[in-house]
């Protein structure tokens, strides 16, 4: 009888044109690329939201942010939020974590402690690397220009060391069910890298995108001040070779090399296994003038690899995806009932006939950066809705924008005011909408449909008039109606009584 087993690898930082399969061949990733022929690529595959935390309470939750409260870094998951850990161990499958975790509401390294529901045995966060260090080189491994020292070896680093447990972890899970997930650091700066990685690309740049010279006239404020003194650069400026660069690449070619002995260990022992491979989100890199990642959906941050084997081999996928649908797929493939509290689906069909149509429409959030920072321009609330076409992003104290990527991949022309795209504008504003209601997002209210280029959107102080109560009944009794006290018929219904009005 085959063994119900999943190895998900992840990596913070990497961008889709930092894969050799996504079409930029100067990037030096083969086994990544290796894997893409073995299963499916996806080519719009989106995070929930373009921030380390948020984008991770996704993916190991399946709740957007703004359903399992953890709406920036430095805020801890919800108490009542269960992780596919917690799922999959209290059904009897064994689940283990090694590498970064960014969810327990510390600091950038975590706690040290482990969560519920995975092997204690194999946690390994980054505070307990740290742990492994003397302060000489904690701050070392803080430290670029520790690629350059002539005594650094990859032994030293994180990744190799979360590449160790987890080999260790599949061959001694090998005759079992199990769940294990893999997150590396890298190549997220200071990007450690031993020779030759570290010099590998000393001399790259990527190649002269248009989107190197936006002006950033039409698009958001936030955008204008995000950008700073960089607006007034030209491309060459901002798009040439540097040593923080070469080695963010170097190390993504080095975690390729680490993850590539992973993938190896899973063909010989465990070959039948489901392969997941994803980022939790991309960077700027000078794209739009902007660095790092924050409120948007460009394609640079929110656009991420996701690498799948199992089912089909050498199969590309369109239509759009997201983060938030692989818990669901994990429980589908452990033959787990979907639980009603998931805010994704099962993409687990299409892994399997890549003919079968699963997401029209994703979406893609932001609130905020990080709770301990007061810069990188505090509050952004920002929900997106996208396609394969089209991009409509909603800025709600700021400008709108919406993209037509199929004429405009490179997102330059903001359209939001193009009444020629208002039917397609529309039809993804009303999606967006009905999602947040849908997922009782925290942040959802008239404010976010009653927009200026929506004319027949007015502000109303009954919104859409529903009670929404979350059916979480796998972990909690079920929820009481306010207005009979007993247990709820229908998790939606149309509000009947209020301090300040009645609804028929």
């Amino acid at each position: 009888m085959n063994k119900k087993q999943i190895v998900f690898i992840m990596t913070d930082t990497t961008r889709k044109d930092m894969l050799g399969c996504y079409g930029n061949k100067d990037m030096i990733t083969p086994n990544l690329d290796k894997l893409a022929g073995e299963g499916i690529k996806y080519e719009n595959a989106y995070c929930a939201q373009p921030v380390c935390g948020p984008a991770r309470s996704a993916i190991f939750t399946g709740l957007f942010p703004h359903s399992n409260g953890m709406v920036t870094n430095s805020i801890a998951l919800g108490d009542n939020i269960k992780t596919i850990g917690q799922r999959l161990s209290d059904k009897g499958i064994k689940s283990g974590y090694i590498g970064k975790w960014h969810l327990d509401g510390g600091d950038y390294f975590g706690n040290g402690v482990c969560p519920q529901g995975w092997d204690k045995d194999y946690w390994y966060d980054m505070r307990m690397y740290l742990e492994e260090l003397s302060d000489e080189d904690r701050l070392r491994s803080r430290d670029e220009k520790t690629s350059y020292d002539e005594n650094f070896s990859e032994e030293f680093t994180y990744g190799y060391r979360c590449t160790k447990r987890a080999i260790d972890y599949i061959e001694k899970s090998k005759d079992d069910d199990f769940f294990l997930a893999l997150s590396y650091d890298e190549p997220h700066d200071p990007s450690l890298c031993p020779a030759p990685y570290n010099t590998m690309y000393s001399d790259f740049k990527f190649p002269d995108n248009p989107n190197f010279d936006d002006n950033l006239e039409n698009k958001p404020l936030m955008q204008k001040l995000w950008a700073g003194d960089s607006i007034k650069l030209t491309k060459n400026e901002i798009n040439k070779p540097s040593e923080t660069l070469s080695l963010f690449l170097g190390c993504n070619s080095f975690v390729d090399d680490l993850i590539g002995r992973v993938l190896d260990k899973i063909s010989e022992t465990i070959p039948n296994a489901l392969v997941i491979f994803t980022s939790d989100h991309g960077d700027m890199l000078g794209a739009h003038k902007l660095r790092a990642k924050n409120a948007t959906a460009y394609k640079e941050v929110a656009n991420i690899p996701l690498i799948i084997k199992g089912g089909e081999k050498a199969k590309i996928i369109t239509e759009p995806a997201s983060h938030i649908d692989i818990v669901p797929t994990i429980l589908d493939y452990m033959d787990l009932p979907i639980v009603k509290w998931l805010d994704g689906k099962s993409i687990l069909s299409q892994i399997y006939d890549t003919n079968t149509k699963i997401n029209d429409i994703i979406f893609s959030e932001f609130t905020r950066y990080e709770v301990d920072h007061d810069g990188f321009g505090g509050l952004q609330m920002m929900r997106a809705a996208i396609t394969e076409k089209y991009k409509l992003v909603i800025n709600l104290l700021d400008t709108d924008e919406f993209y037509d990527m199929e004429n405009d991949p490179f997102e330059m022309k903001n359209l939001i005011n193009d009444e020629a795209y208002s039917k397609q504008r529309e039809k993804l504003h009303d999606a967006l909408l009905e999602n947040m209601n849908k997922t009782r997002d925290l942040y959802r209210g008239y404010q976010w449909a009653a927009r200026a280029w929506r004319k027949d959107k007015q502000p109303v102080w009954l919104n859409d008039g529903y009670t929404r109560q979350r059916e979480n009944e796998e972990y909690e009794p079920r929820q009481l109606d306010y207005d009979t006290g007993l247990e709820m018929l229908e998790s939606t219904r149309k509000k009947q009584t209020t301090r300040y009005i009645k609804v028929k």
